[in-house]
């Protein structure tokens, strides 16, 4: 079974100018549509043809430096999609009572977000995972992923450059103020929390 670049949710200029439509066209369109092909190449044909993207993930890890990369990748993509949204309206209940327990409060958890994210070296990703019970702000660097974690991810943001250059240049700092402060789509994090499962790529 080939994977499929997932459509985005949301129209190519929704999270303009935090994200602009240009770059969702190379990011979405040429970077996660390069890692869904290769991922398909890698397992056609082998074992892992009829796994779902996160059994490939986890297969691959420790393994098979390529295919979980790319297969990673296409995971995180997917979920850094829907991390997103033109209105991401606000934490669910429950949701807001686990922040204020781990972080004091939702704008304490924007700051340390930012925080993490701005220094995080090198590419990456910054998530909101709960495990446990609780929640946290955990840290993968290039192609890592939580998807095949015992973290179950809430909310994540790409720190690679090519997530942010053509709209903020270098200032990794002004791409994370606009995200957090304006994109994040508390809606979808809230319901990776009510499921207790991780998201599954569809």
């Amino acid at each position: 079974m080939a994977f499929e670049l997932m459509p985005l949710p949301y129209a190519d200029d929704a999270l303009d100018p935090a994200v602009s439509a240009e770059t969702l066209s190379y990011h979405h369109g040429k970077h996660h549509q390069a890692y869904i092909d290769k991922t398909n190449a890698a397992i056609e044909g082998t074992e892992h043809a009829d796994k779902s993207l996160q059994d490939v993930i986890a297969a691959a890890r420790g393994s098979n430096q390529g295919l979980f990369n790319n297969s990673a990748q296409s995971w995180n993509h997917g979920f850094y999609w829907h991390s997103m949204a033109p209105d991401g309206g606000s934490p669910s209940d429950e949701l807001k009572s686990m922040i204020d327990d781990a972080f004091g409060s939702l704008d304490e958890l924007k700051k340390q977000l930012k925080d993490r994210g701005a220094g995080h070296f090198a590419s990456g990703w910054v998530w909101l995972a709960e495990k446990g019970g609780k929640l946290s702000i955990e840290e993968t660097h290039d192609g890592d992923t939580l998807a095949d974690s015992d973290f179950n991810p809430l909310l994540t943001i790409d720190v690679w450059e090519h997530a942010y250059y053509l709209d903020h240049q270098n200032k990794r700092p002004a791409y994370l103020d606009a995200v957090v402060d304006g994109k994040l789509n508390w809606k979808f994090a809230s319901e990776n929390l009510a499921r207790g499962t991780t998201w599954e790529y569809p």
